[in-house]
C-alpha cells in the first residue's frame, strides 16, 4: 500500500533527476531561494495562528459551561467547510480599500487610515489560518474530552499554579493530537495552491503551477515539486522522531473524567464575544457574502440547472474517497505506532507523499502512472479516487495515529494474553477506545475531498463535473456571483455532516470515557477483569467486569 502511494513521487524524482543541470542552475538562482523563504515564513505563521486559535477555543469549550458553549462547540468546525480559494476571494473583497473592512477602520482610526492589503504575507497568513485552524482545534478538543484531570489536581495539590499546570501538565500530554493538527495545517498550506494564487503570494506550489500552465515547463515544475517534498520530508522525520522518544498514555491512576467549570454573566459575555469574533472572521462574513453573491445570480437568472448533478458527484467522490482513507489507514496507523520497525517506519512515512506534492503534480504524476501501468483505468471514476486518495490519506493517517498512541498497548496484550486473537483484540478492545478519533479522520476527509480542486480539474471523467471545479472555472474569470452558488452548496452540503459528526462524536467520547475508566479502575484493582470482560474469557476477579457503554 506504501508502495502504491510513493508511486507520484517517484515519477517526481526520475523526472527532477533526468533534468538538464543548467535548469537546476537557474532555478537555484533565481526562484528557489525566494520560494523557500516565502513557503517556509507562511507555513510558520500559520502554524503559530492555529496553535493559539485551536488550543485556546478546545480548552474554552471542553473546560467552561455558559450560555451557548454546545452551540459553539459545532460552530467552530464551520470553518472547514470553505474551500481556501473561496474565503481568499471573500477576503479579497473585505480587505479591498473601499470594502467593509475598509470603512469600519476609517471610522475608528480617521478618514486616512488603510487596513492591510491581502496581497500580502499578512492577508495570506490571515486567510489560510482562518482556514486550516478547525485541524488543530478538532483534535484538541477531542484531546481535551479524553483528559485525565486527575493529572492536574495531582499538580495543582504539590502548588503550581493554573498556567503552569496547563503549560506543564495538560499541553505535554496532548502533544500527539496537537503536532497531529499542525502537521496537517502546515502541509496544507504547503500544497494549497488556490489561496495563494488568487493572492498572489509566491510559494512553491504556485510557482509550479506558473511553471506547468504558464510556461509548459515540466521539468521545472518536477523540479521545484521536489525542493518542496525535501522540505516537508524533513518536517515528517522530526515529528516521527518527536513522537518516537515520547509516551502518552493516560492510564496510571484513578481516571477522573473533565468537568465543565459554570462561568458568571461577566465571564460568559466575555466568551460569548471572542468565540462570535473568531467565527464571523472565518465563516460568518464570507458565508455572507456568499448569500449576497448568491442572491445576484438568481436575481440575474444566471444560476445553472446542473448543480443537482455536481453535488451527486461531490458527494459520491467525497464518501467513496473518506471511507477508503480510514479502511486503507488502519494497518498503516497500527503499524505506525504498535510495530515501531524501520520497515512500518518507512511505510508510514512513505504514505504521507502524496499530500506534500503539490496538487497539480500529484495529479499529473498519477495520471502518468496509471497510465503506463494500467492504460484501461485511464478516464474513470477509480483513477480520480486513486488519486485523492493519494493526496489525502494523510488526513486520516493522523487523526488515527493520535488517537491510537494515546492507548496503551496493555490493553491489547492483556487481551492477548487471554486467549484473543490480534483482530479479536483490535476490534473488542482497541477500537471502541479510538472510534473518536477516527471519526475526526473520516470527516475531515471528507471535508478536504469536498473542496479537492486539482485532482478533480485534471482528473475527472467526462462530463463528471463538482462543485469545487464549477467553483473554479467561474472564480478564475472573476465572475464571483456565479462562483457563490456552489460554494454555499458546498456549505450547505458540509454543515449537515458536521452536526451529525459532532453528535456522534460527543456520544462516543463520553463512553471512551467511560471505558478508560474502567481501564483505569482495573489497573488498580486488577486489569484481569476487564480483560476478561472484553474478550469473553473466563474472568478470575470474583465479580468481572465488561467494556461498557454508558447509559
Amino acid at each position: 500500500m506504501a508502495l502504491v502511494l510513493m508511486l507520484p513521487l517517484g515519477y517526481v524524482v526520475v523526472a527532477a533527476a533526468t533534468t538538464d543541470l543548467a535548469v537546476w542552475r537557474r532555478l537555484w538562482t533565481t526562484r528557489i531561494p525566494e520560494l523557500l523563504l516565502n513557503t517556509l515564513s507562511l507555513s510558520a505563521g500559520v502554524a503559530v495562528v492555529d496553535l493559539i486559535l485551536g488550543v485556546s477555543l478546545a480548552w474554552i469549550v471542553t473546560r467552561y459551561r455558559f450560555p451557548g458553549s454546545g452551540i459553539w462547540d459545532w460552530l467552530l468546525m464551520l470553518p472547514l467547510a470553505i474551500p481556501s480559494y473561496v474565503l481568499a476571494s471573500a477576503y479579497t473583497h473585505i480587505l479591498h480599500r473601499d470594502g467593509t473592512a475598509a470603512h469600519l477602520w476609517r471610522l475608528v482610526a480617521g478618514p486616512d487610515a488603510s487596513v492591510f492589503s491581502p496581497f500580502s504575507f499578512a492577508g495570506a497568513v490571515l486567510v489560510l489560518a482562518l482556514n486550516t485552524f478547525p485541524f488543530v482545534y478538532l483534535l484538541a478538543r477531542s484531546a481535551f474530552q479524553r483528559f485525565n484531570v486527575a493529572f492536574e489536581e495531582t499538580a495543582r495539590a504539590t502548588g503550581a499554579g493554573r498556567l503552569a499546570v496547563f503549560f506543564r501538565v495538560s499541553l505535554p500530554v496532548i502533544r500527539p493530537s496537537l503536532m497531529a493538527g499542525l502537521f496537517l495545517a502546515t502541509l496544507y498550506v504547503a500544497s494549497d495552491f488556490g489561496a495563494v494564487s488568487l493572492l498572489r503570494f509566491q510559494t512553491f506550489t504556485h510557482a509550479v503551477y506558473q511553471q506547468m500552465t504558464g510556461r509548459f515547463d515540466n521539468a521545472a515544475a518536477s523540479c521545484l515539486s521536489l525542493v518542496l517534498v525535501g522540505c516537508a520530508g524533513v518536517f515528517v522525520f522530526g515529528e516521527r522522531r518527536f513522537r518516537r522518544q515520547s509516551r502518552f498514555y493516560q492510564t496510571t491512576g484513578r481516571y477522573r473524567p473533565p468537568v465543565p467549570r459554570p462561568c458568571g454573566p461577566a465571564a460568559a459575555l466575555l466568551l460569548n464575544g471572542g468565540l462570535l469574533l473568531v467565527f464571523m472572521a472565518a465563516f460568518g462574513l464570507p458565508g455572507l457574502l456568499l448569500i449576497r453573491w448568491t442572491v445576484d445570480a438568481v436575481a440575474a437568472g444566471e444560476v445553472s440547472p446542473g448543480f443537482v448533478g455536481h453535488m451527486w458527484n461531490s458527494l459520491s467522490l467525497s464518501g467513496l474517497t473518506a471511507t477508503a482513507a480510514v479502511v486503507c489507514g488502519m494497518p498503516l496507523a497500527y503499524a505506525a505506532t504498535r510495530r515501531r520497525t524501520w520497515a512500518g517506519t518507512l511505510c508510514a512515512q512513505g504514505a504521507y507523499t502524496g499530500y506534500v506534492l503539490p496538487g497539480p503534480v500529484a495529479a499529473l504524476a498519477v495520471l502518468v502512472v496509471v497510465s503506463h501501468l494500467m492504460p484501461a483505468l485511464h478516464g474513470t471514476m477509480l483513477i480520480l479516487l486513486l488519486a485523492c486518495l493519494v493526496h489525502l490519506l494523510p488526513v486520516a493517517l493522523q487523526g488515527m495515529e493520535s488517537a491510537l498512541q494515546q492507548v496503551t498497548p496493555n490493553l491489547e496484550e492483556a487481551a492477548r494474553s487471554l486467549g484473543a486473537r490480534p483482530v479479536q483484540s483490535f476490534r473488542r478492545v482497541t477500537l471502541p477506545l479510538v472510534r473518536g478519533g477516527f471519526a475526526s479522520a473520516w470527516i475531515l476527509v471528507f471535508v478536504q475531498c469536498m473542496k479537492e480542486l486539482p485532482a478533480s480539474l485534471l482528473l475527472r471523467p467526462a462530463g463528471f463535473d463538482t462543485l469545487a471545479v464549477r467553483i473554479w472555472l467561474e472564480a478564475s474569470e472573476e465572475l464571483y456571483h456565479l462562483a457563490a452558488p456552489p460554494a454555499l452548496l458546498i456549505v450547505v452540503i458540509t454543515i449537515p455532516v458536521v452536526l451529525l459528526w459532532s453528535g456522534a462524536l460527543a456520544g462516543p467520547g463520553r463512553r471512551d470515557t467511560r471505558a478508560d475508566a474502567d481501564a483505569a479502575d482495573a489497573d488498580a484493582d486488577g486489569a484481569d477483569a476487564d480483560a476478561a470482560g472484553a474478550t469473553g474469557a473466563p474472568s478470575r476477579a470474583p465479580t468481572g467486569r465488561r467494556f461498557r457503554r454508558s447509559p
